[in-house]
């Protein structure tokens, strides 16, 4: 049986979709599962950078659809998880030199041999975001709480059930819960009235995810991190298990005092 294609975009660039794809799919492969992560935004490669792999890059995607190198020739293997692949991005390279076509057929070879491809995807709504859409079996929409990553969001779903019979699923990202209990920010409840989609998961804003991103270690590989047990929530579910959300509230005395005294 052929694994799952899922692919991870985006309204508004910036809302941490890459950082989103290279978690998930360490989660993925921590739990002994087959990964391949497909870097789909193509002149703006990233993913390579997030995942630390950037020196081992010999081959890209571009190369494999103009025929200069196979497939397997131009996965990267991480070596932190042997379960763990990337194909990355070509750097010098358009958009437009990747078609649908091509990614779909690129992504089921792929599926044949991994439980799961993750697809990421350019954000927005232009160039290549058809080609990254195309092969996926799943769609994850990653947004925060800000207005206009929302009204993006909120455009990218109405295009994938539209378009593509493709209702997504959502990643609410950088969730600040003390802004949001003091009704500085939308909370949960709120931001799922406007994009009314099934929620995959909810990861909290937290300083060392950035740092890890600029080191090249998913910050999921640190397990005591309570960030690194929200990747690890949405793995279980993509996995098909049921896993109940994060809870957000304050806890403890000093949590309980704050309150009673206004703070």
């Amino acid at each position: 049986m052929p694994g799952t294609v899922i692919t991870v975009t985006s309204g508004k660039g910036g809302v941490g979709k890459t950082t989103t794809v290279a978690n998930v799919a360490s989660a993925l492969a921590m739990c002994g599962q087959r990964v391949v992560v497909v870097d789909a935004d193509i002149g703006l490669r990233n993913l390579d950078l997030v995942m630390g792999l950037e020196s081992r890059i010999i081959y890209d995607l571009v190369d494999v659809v103009e025929g200069r190198c196979s497939l397997q020739d131009a996965l990267v293997r991480d070596p932190r998880q042997e379960s763990l692949y990337l194909l990355p991005a070509a750097q010098t390279r358009d958009k437009s030199d990747v078609g649908v076509d091509q990614m779909v057929a690129i992504c089921k070879s792929l599926a044949k041999v991994a439980d799961y491809v993750l697809v990421d995807s350019p954000a927005g709504i232009e160039h290549g975001f058809n080609s990254a859409v195309a092969p996926a079996d799943r769609v994850l929409i990653v947004t925060t709480s800000d207005v206009s990553a929302l009204r993006d969001a909120d455009k990218v779903i109405y295009l994938l059930e539209r378009d593509w019979n493709k209702p997504p699923g959502l990643v609410v990202n950088r969730y600040n819960a003390r802004l949001a209990r003091d009704g500085e920010l939308r909370d949960i409840d709120d931001i799922l009235d406007i994009l009314a989609v099934d929620l995959l998961g909810v990861v909290p804003d937290d300083h060392r995810i950035m740092l890890a991103t600029d080191r090249g270690m998913p910050v999921v590989l640190d397990t005591k991190l309570r960030v690194s047990q929200a990747y690890r929530n949405i793995a279980q579910r993509i996995m098909g298990n049921n896993v109940p959300l994060m809870r957000f509230d304050s806890a403890g005395p000093l949590a309980w005092l704050m309150r009673l005294m206004g703070r």
